[in-house]
């Protein structure tokens, strides 16, 4: 079975949504034969590279907000993401434009380590306040997962993977995705949102059961004539 996510990694749902997937899929009997593929996605691409202030300032440009108001429409978010063990740090949380992250998420899949590279950007941005958008940033956790240094480092000089990028974010427009995180279960079953824990149990169990359901022999009222090894009854 294959889960497609589509999520971006300043978005602080897709975040609490992964920890929610991650409990169903623990309690999963067959988890061991589930494939998860990370997909690209940017709430804004147009972001510059790199924001100078916090989420909280960010708030208080986009919409007008005071500060106070700012910490407060984050503070239900934070209780939320505390439930599911996320310690989230709006206050030095340093957002950016997103794209070269991804592409390091898809050099990291190469290397079939691209859930510890996600795991290590969403940390990194909600919990201590790096700049996921920084290329020295992106070397130091890309080298902290197991991915070799100059490897990453050459990637983000050139346009390496730029093409899978822009293509997952093709596919999710054409799907009708316009918000993450979204869960693609076998390309039949969808779960949009941070949906609670027992929802991507049921996509889960669903999947599964469809793709190794029992054949349904359709009885036609009388014996049929068959042949059996190599053998035929005249």
């Amino acid at each position: 079975m294959r889960v497609e996510i589509w999520s971006d990694i300043v978005c602080p749902w897709c975040y609490i949504g992964r920890r929610r997937f991650e409990k169903a899929l623990a309690r999963f009997e067959h988890r061991d034969q589930v494939e998860i593929v990370w997909r690209s996605f940017q709430l804004d691409p147009n972001w510059p590279r790199q924001y100078d202030g916090t989420v909280n300032d960010l708030l208080m440009q986009k919409y007008g907000m005071g500060r106070r108001e700012a910490e407060a429409a984050h503070e239900k978010v934070i209780a939320l993401a505390a439930e599911e063990g996320l310690d989230y740090r709006f206050d030095i949380a340093r957002p950016g434009n997103s794209f070269d992250a991804h592409r390091v998420l898809h050099l990291a899949a190469q290397h079939g380590l691209q859930g510890e590279m996600k795991e290590r950007l969403q940390h990194a941005y909600f919990t201590e306040g790096l700049a996921y958008s920084d290329h020295a940033t992106l070397v130091k956790l890309a080298s902290e997962v197991g991915l070799d240094a100059d490897e990453v480092r050459k990637t983000l000089e050139t346009d390496a993977y730029a093409p899978n990028v822009r293509a997952d974010m093709m596919r999710a427009r054409l799907i009708g995705i316009n918000g993450v995180p979204f869960f693609l279960f076998d390309e039949k079953y969808a779960v949009s949102g941070a949906q609670r824990s027992e929802v991507f149990t049921t996509a889960l169990e669903r999947t599964w059961q469809d793709f190794h359901q029992a054949v349904e022999v359709i009885d036609g009222g009388q014996d049929g004539e068959v042949c059996e090894d190599e053998s035929c009854a005249l």
